[in-house]
């Protein structure tokens, strides 16, 4: 079976797809994945055949212009898709990401899959460019949650859902690239979630269409590295992982680090800072017992640490529960808080507002996360059922029976 990839070109909104991708490749299927900026480097890294649907520009350049005032240009008149220079700056300048990932990656998706001779679209449920790509090429899809917070079936999200990409953006794409009304077929939505983090029952069908819920085995994935001596030994006092993902960074730069560095630098307690490319020049002098790290993939890190201090990211949040390591959220924007309300409805974690904590805060939350015992217990709870799941190469095999 040729099965196409379809991911929008965000760290978060790729790397959960890529076991999926190497179980379908390991069962002998051709895959392809079809994404774009910095993310066709990052799937070609983990060893898969990629095609760039939007070689044109970086479509993050835009959507950065559109939220800073300075970088604002008039280069999307070249190179704007289907002649509709307007309809991209509206989308660039409302900081609209997945209207922006719909407008320029669609037309290429379908084209790439085309060519491919794809039997299949397999789409992360918020690129909508993978479901009218697979409508176009008359194939079903297999939806993928890619997200720990929500999913399509959560109310919260679907009440959402319209605002992720703007009607007027797939009512263009339809009549300019001539797909067909309607959505595509759904053989079934996948549901990476633990059972007690808000997954759905095995098989439970989705209102809107019937389409079975498949549980997966959520298995993080954030890339390799080769291991330095330090991480390898076990730290003689708690090791704290700090990251904010690469979204944050980029958008609001890292003064937000400054009260929880400040925080942790006054514990007794070893801090990791995993900050990959992010310049950290107004953090100042770091506090002896921090560690800037870099890029350092959380699937390498969290096995030796007591806690992880974070953003809410889906996927920073999804990974700390597969090493059953509590958390401590500091929500940014999007779906965070969500991610940062289930954390602490399930009891993995504390969450506290950014805006408004300090040092003196940080410091009680994270004591409390790091000497309450229930938190550690409820994280090793959560790590035990997602063992449990269906791994990626079981839904492979099931989906290879249900077609």
């Amino acid at each position: 079976m040729k099965i196409l990839f379809a991911a929008a070109p965000g760290y978060g909104l790729l790397l959960p797809v890529v076991p999926l991708i190497w179980a379908a490749r390991a069962a002998g299927h051709e895959v392809l994945l079809a994404t774009t900026a910095d993310m066709t480097e990052v799937g070609a890294r983990a060893g898969l055949p990629v095609v760039d649907v939007f070689p044109q520009r970086d479509v993050w350049d835009d959507l950065l212009g559109g939220l800073h005032a300075d970088r604002q240009d008039n280069r999307a008149d070249d190179t704007a898709p289907y002649g509709m220079p307007e309809l991209y700056r509206r989308a660039a300048a409302a900081g609209s990401p997945f209207g922006l990932f719909t407008l320029t990656m669609t037309e290429s998706t379908i084209a790439a899959g085309r060519e491919f001779g794809a039997d299949l679209v397999v789409h992360t449920s918020d690129h909508e460019a993978g479901a009218l790509a697979a409508r176009a090429l008359g194939v079903p899809v297999l939806e993928l949650g890619n997200r720990i917070s929500w999913s399509m079936r959560d109310q919260d999200f679907r009440d959402g859902r319209g605002g992720l990409v703007d009607e007027e953006i797939i009512r263009a794409l339809r009549a300019e690239l001539s797909i067909p009304d309607g959505p595509p077929e759904v053989i079934a939505r996948i549901d990476p979630r633990a059972p007690s983090m808000g997954g759905l029952r095995a098989d439970e069908p989705d209102p809107r269409d019937g389409a079975p819920w498949w549980p997966m085995r959520y298995v993080p994935y954030n890339g390799g590295t080769v291991l330095p001596g330090w991480l390898r030994d076990a730290p003689e006092r708690p090791r704290v992982g700090v990251t904010l993902g690469t979204v944050v960074p980029a958008m609001s730069g890292t003064s937000d680090l400054a009260v929880t560095i400040e925080a942790l630098g006054g514990m007794d307690v070893d801090v990791v800072l995993a900050a990959g490319e992010a310049d950290l020049s107004g953090l100042g002098t770091l506090p002896g017992n921090v560690r800037p790290a870099g890029f350092l993939p959380l699937s390498a890190l969290l096995p030796t640490c007591a806690l992880l201090v974070h953003h809410g990211g889906s996927g920073t949040t999804a990974a700390p529960l597969f090493y059953g390591v509590p958390q401590l959220v500091f929500p940014a924007f999007a779906d965070n808080p969500m991610s940062a309300e289930r954390v602490v409805r399930r009891g993995v974690g504390l969450s506290h507002d950014p805006s408004t904590v300090d040092v003196e805060m940080v410091r009680l939350l994270a004591g409390r996360v790091l000497t309450e015992p229930s938190f550690a217990r409820a994280a090793r709870e959560v790590s035990a059922e997602m063992a449990a799941q269906p791994s990626p190469a079981t839904i492979i095999e099931r989906l290879v029976a249900v077609t």
